[in-house]
């Protein structure tokens, strides 16, 4: 057996490396919240959650109150019904955001435990169906950036043989997108994809105009156009443009992403391992998207997804956001424009605790 003796969870405040803006918010900290588990037989795992800019210490005290005392002495290996276990102690607050984060830290340090033991990595142990995985660059794309720093970003990701770019867009006309999008599409031609993101900040007829300013650029995708819980929207446009929806970063439940795949309102999916509850459930809504022959394309947390879209055979690409560089020892290997998933046993994180510390919020 391998009973876990202590669970523990602290917040830390990680800085941006750059403005990042886009239609409905700025991204100006991650609230970073983990979980240390420690068992009988000597084995550790961490796993984390994250926020942006808000709500991190109501996790904590999720997490702090009712999740981790009711782990201990409880047997480490058993992941799903951990998983389960935990669902069932916060049903009064499920399906919902604070949650599926609580789960998430949880979840990922078990998944961590157990990779540990078995002496695998985690793209292996979750499904290895292979080490690297196509990446694309959001971070040259942020709204607030004007037309010639967008160009000058795709340009680079291109030379660097990246997959593609993405471009924030919901600027307060279509046009203006649709000319961003077209300087780009100039700069780098056909062999670039170039993915758009408008953050929710659509209605339907909205997001029918913009679709249809932005089609002559070829968009590989349109993503989140309509608030999340807006599935019939969503199903409108996907039927109305010839550019594929993308949807998954805001949606915290296995049931939700089913929606909208039997709706055929989503070619994408984007399915985020803090947000959806941990590993486990991504891994399910992955599973999912396979049967419906959708591929997966996780957002951000390049470092944990690497290893996910890696394990998976519908995984197509990695975000690169690059947002643990200042805690970590080591940040997520690119070469010939592919992500590596760490083969090191483990979710492959390398923790700097000294810097975790000096962000720790009390």
């Amino acid at each position: 057996m391998s009973i876990i003796t202590t669970a523990t969870a602290q917040l830390a405040d990680i800085a941006v490396e750059k403005d990042r803006t886009d239609a409905v918010q700025s991204f100006v900290k991650q609230e970073t919240v983990l979980v240390d588990l420690h068992t009988s037989d000597g084995a550790t795992g961490t796993g984390y959650a994250y926020t942006i800019g808000t709500g991190g210490t109501s996790v904590l005290a999720l997490l702090e109150d009712h999740l981790l005392p009711a782990l201990v002495g409880q047997d480490s290996r058993n992941v799903e019904a951990l998983w389960q276990r935990s669902f069932a102690l916060t049903r009064a607050t499920t399906t919902g955001a604070i949650t599926s984060l609580a789960l998430a830290a949880v979840d990922t340090a078990l998944w961590d435990v157990r990779c540990k033991r078995a002496g695998e990595p985690l793209w292996r142990l979750a499904g290895g169906h292979r080490q690297d995985v196509p990446v694309y660059d959001t971070e040259g794309g942020w709204l607030h950036l004007g037309t010639e720093e967008l160009v000058d970003g795709a340009v680079k990701a291109r030379e660097a043989g990246w997959a593609g770019v993405k471009i924030k867009v919901g600027r307060p006309h279509p046009a203006e997108d649709a000319e961003r999008l077209r300087a780009v599409r100039e700069a780098v031609g056909d062999s670039l994809h170039v993915m758009t993101d408008a953050n929710q900040s659509q209605t339907v007829s909205s997001a029918l105009r913009l679709a249809a300013a932005l089609e002559p650029y070829d968009p590989y995708w349109l993503e989140e156009p309509l608030p999340a819980d807006d599935v019939s929207g969503h199903a409108r446009l996907a039927g109305a443009t010839r550019i594929p929806v993308a949807v998954g970063e805001s949606m915290y439940s296995l049931m939700q992403f089913r929606g909208y795949l039997e709706a055929g309102a989503a070619s994408v999916v984007q399915v985020d391992a803090a947000r959806i509850g941990g590993i486990t459930p991504w891994l399910k809504v992955a599973h999912l998207a396979e049967s419906h022959n959708v591929m997966v394309c996780p957002h951000f947390l390049m470092e944990l997804h690497v290893s996910l879209a890696a394990a998976v055979p519908n995984g197509m690409f990695v975000e690169y956001i690059p947002q643990l560089r200042a805690v970590t020892h080591t940040e997520m290997a690119i070469r010939d424009g592919r992500a590596l998933a760490p083969d090191v046993p483990g979710i492959g994180i390398d923790w700097d605790r000294d810097a975790l510390d000096d962000r720790r919020v009390a």
